[in-house]
């Protein structure tokens, strides 16, 4: 492992100082999710210096609130957008054979096809939107084996895979492959870490105010000290938060709501579960199998009015909706005591007219009257479109001498061939989480075996402390709500807070 990729308190506070004393960079990059690490990775890959602030933590937004599916466009292919589907299916086939083999894996889901739900005609439908998104999928140069192709099942498979799905009328079922992120905070982490080993610094806690043409101040949310900085170019990337700092910008957010359950629920599944939503177009809800046993119900397409807060809640109508939607495929019906934890994220999207559901997933690039540089919209399997298009603005709006884009072909922090992952020595939850990386996660118990056992979910405490050492863990809820996913579920956050504690005490 390279140390130049570890985040940790000490780089952080080295990081500041080195601001006092050379306030002078290239390009600021506001926000830390994933556009955010997306751009200040692609702008550090190409000689640029590059400085990336979060007021929170890595991922505290929207990036870790997805419903970790890396889409393959299929969705917009329905509605006539060729454009964005194929970017989609694209983007898609670079995090899963280049950037990020180790973080994203196919994942196999079934619509089932009942006479009362759809008949007959729903499932030629369903297979021929399978087929089309096979089409993306061969346009973008993604294999079968990588992605298998989709197929039609009986009916006595189909409950074998689905063991929740009703059987009365069930005619069979159509399954089809895309690909799903094992975490998408940790997604964020791995861009982050890898700008960090190029030379960015990635400076947590802090936040940006008073930008102007002239520069940029920071403050560090800790301390409190006040650092300016002027960078030739600044470039927005805070998402639903976007307009605080270009109030020209005008976005519509929407909620996506998701529901965790024990997989026991439905029979622990090893597909994922698609439902067409009630008078619908083109949507659908999921239950997502997790690699913990968990189960992720989801999602919602609410609008959302007022001041976007930081962290979302769930409101009961939208658990509701989701479990009638889904309810609507099962056997035993799913209740509200079937529900084990919530989350919720806000999708930036541009302001238009209609319905949120309906409204453009196209990302948008604008330079505001100061010469800052917005990125909004768009949608996590295109951050990396989204953050080349941001820095090819910035180069050309200031003139930077910078070399071509990189991140097309530059594999994050831990990534590696499916031979070289399968080689490694180390549990599979691990390899899947960390890549390459596992191996010195497991080192991080070498003086205290304890650190091996399970704590909560299937995390450890070497993970706790590799978080902290490595991965830029300030505190317990960077812990326990990104860098690993155990403050999920109450019980297990409640199980896993003095290990997160202690992890925290002995970095000290």
């Amino acid at each position: 492992m390279s140390t130049s990729t570890s985040l940790n308190a000490a780089r952080r506070s080295a990081d500041l100082a080195a601001l006092e004393a050379g306030p002078r960079v290239d390009v600021l990059v506001v926000g830390g999710g994933v556009t955010g690490a997306g751009v200040a990775l692609d702008a550090v890959s190409r000689g640029l210096s590059t400085v990336l602030v979060e007021r929170h933590d890595l991922a505290f937004g929207t990036s870790r609130w997805s419903s970790k599916l890396v889409h393959g466009g299929l969705r917009y292919l329905a509605r006539g957008q060729i454009g964005i589907a194929y970017e989609s299916a694209r983007e898609r086939d670079v995090l899963m054979r280049v950037t990020a083999p180790h973080l994203v894996r196919a994942l196999p889901m079934v619509v089932p096809v009942h006479r009362d739900l759809g008949g007959p005609r729903g499932g030629l439908l369903a297979r021929a939107g399978m087929g089309l998104g096979d089409v993306l999928r061969r346009l973008a140069g993604t294999p079968d084996s990588v992605l298998p192709r989709p197929r039609l099942l009986d009916a006595r498979r189909t409950r074998r895979l689905l063991p929740g799905v009703d059987p009365e009328g069930l005619l069979g079922g159509v399954l089809s492959f895309d690909g799903q992120l094992i975490d998408d905070a940790r997604l964020v982490l791995a861009l982050a870490r890898t700008a960090a080993g190029l030379g960015a610094r990635v400076i947590t806690r802090c936040s940006a105010e008073n930008v102007t043409a002239d520069g940029v101040v920071l403050r560090d949310e800790i301390t409190g000290r006040l650092v300016p900085l002027r960078p030739r170019a600044v470039v927005n990337a805070t998402g639903v938060h976007a307009d605080h700092l270009d109030p020209g910008i005008r976005l519509s957010p929407s909620r996506g709501s998701h529901l965790v359950l024990d997989g026991a629920v439905l029979g622990h599944p090893k597909v994922a579960l698609t439902v067409p939503v009630e008078g619908g177009t083109a949507r659908f809800v999921f239950a997502l199998p997790q690699p913990d046993g968990r189960i992720f119900l989801g999602l919602t397409d609410e609008p959302v009015e007022g001041p976007a807060p930081r962290v979302p809640e769930v409101p009961v109508r939208d658990v509701d909706f989701l479990l009638e939607q889904v309810n609507r495929a099962l056997r035993v019906p799913l209740r509200r005591e079937d529900v084990i934890g919530a989350f919720a994220g806000l999708r930036p999207l541009l302001h238009g007219d209609g319905v949120s559901s309906d409204l453009s997933r196209e990302h948008s690039v604008t330079v505001a009257p100061n010469g800052m540089v917005t990125v909004v919209g768009g949608k996590l399997t295109t951050y990396r479109a989204m953050a080349e298009k941001a820095v090819d603005t910035v180069v050309d709006r200031h003139r930077m001498p910078a070399g071509p884009c990189r991140t097309r072909s530059l594999p994050l922090v831990g990534a590696a061939s499916r031979e070289g992952l399968d080689a490694l020595a180390a549990p599979r939850r691990l390899v899947a989480r960390y890549g390459t990386e596992a191996l010195a996660v497991l080192a991080e118990a070498d003086d205290d075996p304890t650190l091996s056992e399970p704590i909560a979910a299937g995390v450890t405490g070497a993970e706790l402390r590799f978080g902290v050492r490595h991965e830029g863990a300030l505190d317990v809820d960077d812990l326990l709500a990104r860098r690993t996913r155990i403050a999920l579920v109450d019980e297990d956050r409640a199980k896993a807070e003095k290990a997160a504690e202690a992890a925290l005490a002995a970095s000290v």
